[in-house]
């Protein structure tokens, strides 16, 4: 049987509970003001309370306050006829469960009511013993036991000393900048600099200058000269994420410094010597991208000396507890909320999810639970929200419609015929993935197989506009 207390200056309130919410399921005591509440609760702590916020002498808020220190596993739900929004926003600070104006729906108030009394089931339940080592939330790490994430980090063992060039190839989402980091910390020089470039996220036009850096006067804007990321990382490690994004001719200037350790900065004739060890990451298969002539074949050896292949969280769920538990502990301490734990259901669902965000995606939905789950314990309804299907394969985005129209000049193409209709499916295939994804250009290119920058020269080719492609929706 459920222990409520219902704490309203109004009797005709507090009578419409004691009718509504009977035995045997509940058993109902009720407060006219904040001080005979608070009595209530230290006399015989109830299972739930259930609180006016606008009441004489002391307020609702002030009574939550005090609730909220001498009984914290004691959900709170919060009813008023007048709400306003600073009121709601003082109410949920302050740890309510809910937030409901009079008149209330019957129904809608029961089942409120019976989702408070779950979360505080939960919240009083002991927490299943865990063998999981205490994780320091201050730290970012490595986690994981599983077979796949082992071999990871003994190739982070062997190739933390040397000066070699690492590639890290695996989804979006797996931790490439993590491990990458990893491998600087282990490294024999941890006081040299560690710089990284996501080169997927700055325009190709400003790549180059991000990199190389320039000189006074070598562009519209180039106030003074500028280092770049090479120069600035000497004698240390610079990360290159999303290396498959980056246009040929940039490629070709960093194959240069690999090769021969030199630069030029944009607008400059003098040449930089720098000594760099680069670690550069993809979520491409850049040995199709060569096939396809969108990334250079000598620069794609120079990074492989050494290969690490990061796997998706849905092969390595074993891992699964181990990373939530970190991502809760990490996130609650950065919210500044109580301890949170994970309710045994609320793990059966994240076991059961694909994640096709990856590590990313599992701390994204938690830190989104921790900010909004009304307990301390996150429970399936906590995170169910936020867990995105599965995509289907990259190359099945609906596509209809393709239609090719032969010329009745048939004759005049003269072995052309072929190009044209080839350029006439590319287009049409590039409009159709626009709108599957509604106009982001970096999910376009991914899901074609091509860099953002070819898909950008296709759509200046072609004269493609892209607000008519999203509007066309």
């Amino acid at each position: 049987m459920h222990k409520v207390l219902v704490v309203d200056d109004e009797e005709s309130v507090r009578y419409s509970f004691h009718k509504t919410l009977r035995e045997p399921h509940y058993t109902v005591r009720d407060a006219p003001d904040g001080i005979a509440a608070l009595d209530a609760v230290q006399a015989d702590t109830p299972d739930l309370v259930i609180l006016d916020i606008q009441m004489p002498g002391m307020s609702g808020l002030e009574v939550l306050a005090h609730l909220k220190r001498i009984a914290p596993k004691v959900p709170v739900l919060i009813i008023t006829a007048h709400g306003d929004s600073e009121r709601v926003i003082s109410a949920m600070k302050l740890g309510a469960f809910e937030y409901i104006e009079k008149p209330f729906d019957v129904p809608r108030m029961k089942a409120i009511i019976d989702d408070a009394l779950e979360v505080g089931r939960l919240m009083r339940a002991e927490a299943p013993a865990d063998s999981t080592p205490p994780v320091d939330p201050e730290t970012d790490k490595i986690l994981g036991n599983s077979g796949a994430m082992q071999e990871v980090c003994k190739m982070i063992g062997r190739v933390a000393a040397s000066d070699v060039n690492v590639l890290l190839v695996g989804e979006s989402g797996t931790g490439k900048e993590l491990v990458a980091r990893a491998i600087y910390n282990h490294g024999t020089a941890k006081d040299t600099p560690f710089l990284a470039v996501n080169c997927a996220a700055i325009p190709e036009t400003l790549l180059e200058s991000e990199l190389f850096g320039y000189e006074r006067g070598a562009f519209t804007g180039a106030v003074k000269r500028r280092a770049g990321k090479f120069e600035m990382a000497h004698g240390g490690t610079l990360f290159l994420d999303e290396i498959g994004d980056m246009s040929l001719s940039t490629q070709a200037k960093v194959l240069r410094v690999l090769q021969e350790g030199t630069f030029e900065r944009l607008g400059g004739e003098e040449t930089i010597r720098v000594r760099v060890k680069l670690i550069a990451a993809t979520n491409q298969n850049l040995e199709e991208a060569i096939a396809a002539k969108r990334f250079r074949e000598d620069l794609y050896y120079r990074l492989k000396v050494i290969t690490i292949t990061l796997p998706p969280l849905r092969v390595r769920k074993e891992d699964l507890p181990e990373l939530a538990q970190y991502f809760v502990a990490k996130h609650a301490a950065q919210f500044k909320r109580e301890p949170l734990s994970l309710a045994p259901e609320t793990m059966q669902l994240l076991a059961g999810h694909d994640w096709p965000g990856n590590v990313r995606e599992l701390e994204n939905t938690l830190k989104r639970a921790i900010l909004l789950c009304p307990g301390n314990v996150i429970r399936p309804q906590d995170v169910a929200a936020n867990l995105r299907p599965a995509p289907r394969p990259e190359r099945e985005a609906q596509i209809d419609h393709l239609t090719v129209r032969v010329p009745a000049d048939l004759e005049n193409y003269q072995g052309k015929l072929y190009d044209t209709v080839n350029s006439e499916l590319e287009h049409k295939l590039i409009v159709a993935v626009l709108r599957h994804v509604r106009g982001n250009q970096v999910h376009a290119a991914r899901l074609l197989g091509i860099s953002r920058v070819m898909l950008h020269d296709r759509i200046k080719k072609y004269g493609i506009k892209t607000d008519i492609v999203i509007d066309g929706l």
